[in-house]
Formats: structure tokens, C-alpha cells, sequence
């Protein structure tokens, strides 16, 4: 039997700028893989139009639209089940819309700490209202500990489950270094006004003190900055670049946005892919990372430049390769899309099931 899965999501078809378009190319290609038609439907706005890298997808019917109550409706009735992503405009409508239909719902949070520090705040965000999460068949969230236990005990979701990002190993694996990303330390991700202190701090400042050295810096969005002479900054690398990023420099660093560090257990997806590029990475710190990777072994711990300089001064290539071939072996075995799909499915498919059950 074909099973059709309707997905409402902040994009697919652009990575430029935002961290959701990675999972969901990786879990709809998994989910095809295990025999679902996906239709994801996106916003067609210009940002992403303007720097669309998968503007078709061979695993899903990616289709664009501009007014969802006129654009999305047949792909929702065609459909046995419908998950709604965080951070899709007028998301709270398109919510309120779907309860009518009779389709399973589920919502993807790839933004849970700032959901919920938005929830606690006002009860609302800009994409789904408080009172809005118990209409979730389950409330997949980016982020586990005990920002599940919030959403389930606060927030009366009738079951939270963590579905962290994942990798394809496909696209992120051990390449041969390219000069473009020589350096000794690189960092890539985009803009953010509570990440910025401590890129100041683990990068520039740590080039300042090293300007013999290269540095690297990869992301749009940033404002105007005074960048040491030794560290070259690279507005957007598509994806098909990043293994050659990881892969070039001695070390790769890896920050957290503030309201993650806060709830904890919310690894970004540049750890994943770093890590299965067979990267030696130098992270800051949150409570929950030594359940993805463990300090001293598969990844580095680092909350201050003297940290990182610490790092960069004991990392021979000995040493650099050995946690860099752990940490992959341990991303390849619990953190890939497959494995993550293979969660999805079973979440959809319990649901599924137990609606025919009821039919019969």
C-alpha cells in the first residue's frame, strides 16, 4: 500500500540561512527510501528563491507556494498523514486549518528552546500557539532532556519524542583537503546576535593571539566586522562544500545558539556533519552533549580562547586523527538520517495503524 506524507516546512530547496533544510532533505529521501510519497510543500519567497540548491528533488514532490488556502489543499487530501515544521510562516493558521481535515498531525520543532522560551514568555510563537500542541499526534522535537518532559507536562503534548538532526554519510565524509579552507581552526554557521560573544572569544580573538595562523569563518548574515588580517570569511558554502570544509582545516569549531545551551541535549547539525567528515572538533559546552559524543575522546571541550589554544597547541596529527575517526564512527552508528527516518516511520506508522484498527 502507498502511504503519502504532506509536509509544511520552512524550506527544502535552500540551505541558504537556515538550519531546516539538511533534515528535511535527509529524512523525506530516507522516508521515499522506505516507501512514502512526500509532498513538501514551501513558501516561495524570494530569499530562498534567489539561492535554491536542490530546486528539485528527485525523492519528494517539492512544490512552492504563495498562498497556502488555495496552493496546498489537494496535496493534504491526498495525503495519509500531515507533520508541520517550526518556523513556517502563518504556521498557527495552517494548524488551525488542518484540525478540520481529519489527518493525522504531527509537528517537527526544529527550534524547541526558542518555541518554548517564546511559549513561556507569551504563550505564542510567530508559527503555533501554546494551546495548539495537544492537536500533535506526537511533537518530534530537535532538542531531548527535559524540554520533553516541558512539552508533555506544561504544555500537555500527548507524547514529546526527540528526533535530533541527523547526517548523510553519503554527502559528508573524509575528502581530500582543498587549499581554498587550509587553516588551522574554521567555523561555520550563520549569524547569530547570542552566538556572537563566544565566536568573538574561540576565534577572533584566538587569531589575534595567532596571527601566523589561518582562521576561517563561513556564514551569511553577519554585520560588518573588523576581522583580524589571518581570518577569511566565506559569505555561504552549499553543501556539496562542506565536506571539503571539515575536512581541510586542523580543527573545526562548533557553537551553540544560547537558548540550546540553556535547555541542553540540542545538537546543531554542523556536530553531526563535522563529525562524519572525520573532523577534530573543539565545541562549547552544554548539559547533554556526552550523550551525542564524548568529551576527550570523540570531541573537545572549550568555554574560553585559552581552551582553544590549548587545543589548537596539543593537536599532532596523531591525535587529531584519532578523535576525528571516533567521533565519525560514532556519528555513522547513531545519528544518521537513515536512522532517524527509520524513527519517523515507526511513529507514523503506530498512528496510522491504530486508525485503521478504529475504522474497522
Amino acid at each position: 500500500m502507498t502511504r503519502r506524507l504532506a509536509i509544511y516546512g520552512l524550506s527544502l530547496s535552500s540551505s541558504w540561512g537556515n538550519g531546516h533544510a539538511i533534515p528535511f532533505r535527509g529524512l523525506s529521501r530516507e522516508l521515499a527510501a522506505l516507501g512514502w510519497e512526500i509532498t513538501f510543500l514551501e513558501r516561495d519567497v524570494e530569499w530562498y528563491r534567489s539561492n535554491r540548491d536542490v530546486p528539485v528533488a528527485d525523492y519528494c514532490d517539492l512544490r512552492f507556494y504563495d498562498d497556502w488556502r488555495s496552493e496546498t489543499a489537494g496535496a493534504v487530501q491526498s495525503a495519509d498523514a500531515v507533520l508541520v515544521g517550526s518556523y513556517v510562516r502563518e504556521g498557527a493558521a495552517i494548524v488551525d486549518w488542518l484540525t478540520t481535515t481529519g489527518r493525522p498531525l504531527f509537528f517537527y520543532d526544529i527550534d524547541t528552546p526558542v518555541t518554548l522560551t517564546e511559549l513561556s514568555r507569551s504563550g505564542q510563537t510567530d508559527y503555533l500557539r501554546g494551546e495548539q500542541i495537544p492537536y500533535f499526534e506526537v511533537y518530534f522535537s530537535f532538542t531531548g532532556g527535559p524540554a520533553l518532559e516541558e512539552l508533555e507536562q506544561r504544555w500537555h503534548a500527548r507524547h514529546a519524542e526527540a528526533l535530533l538532526c541527523g547526517v548523510d554519510p553519503e554527502l559528508y565524509r573524509p575528502v581530500p583537503p582543498d587549499p581554498r579552507f587550509a587553516g588551522v581552526l574554521g567555523y561555520m554557521g550563520t549569524y547569530a546576535a547570542d552566538r556572537q560573544p563566544r565566536l568573538q572569544e574561540l576565534l577572533l580573538h584566538t587569531a589575534e593571539r595567532r596571527p601566523r595562523d589561518r582562521f576561517l569563518l563561513a556564514g551569511p548574515q553577519y554585520p560588518p566586522m573588523d576581522l583580524p588580517a589571518n581570518v577569511r570569511h566565506i559569505v555561504h558554502l552549499y553543501p556539496r562544500e562542506h565536506a571539503a570544509f571539515y575536512s581541510s582545516t586542523l580543527a573545526t569549531l562548533n557553537l551553540t545558539r544560547e537558548a540550546m545551551r540553556a535547555y541542553g541535549w540540542s545538537p546543531a547539525s554542523r556536530l553531526f556533519e563535522a563529525a562524519a567528515c572525520g573532523a577534530c572538533i573543539i565545541t562549547d559546552t552544554w548539559p547533554g552533549l556526552e550523550s551525542v559524543l564524548e568529551p576527550g575522546r570523540e570531541v573537545l571541550l572549550a568555554n574560553s580562547r585559552a581552551d582553544v589554544e590549548a587545543h589548537l597547541d596539543g593537536l599532532a596529527a596523531e591525535r587529531r586523527g584519532a578523535i576525528g575517526s571516533a567521533a565519525r564512527k560514532r556519528v555513522l552508528s547513531e545519528h544518521t538520517f537513515a536512522r532517524r527516518a527509520a524513527q519517523l516511520n515507526a511513529a507514523l506508522e503506530r498512528t496510522l495503524a491504530a486508525e485503521w484498527t478504529t475504522a474497522l
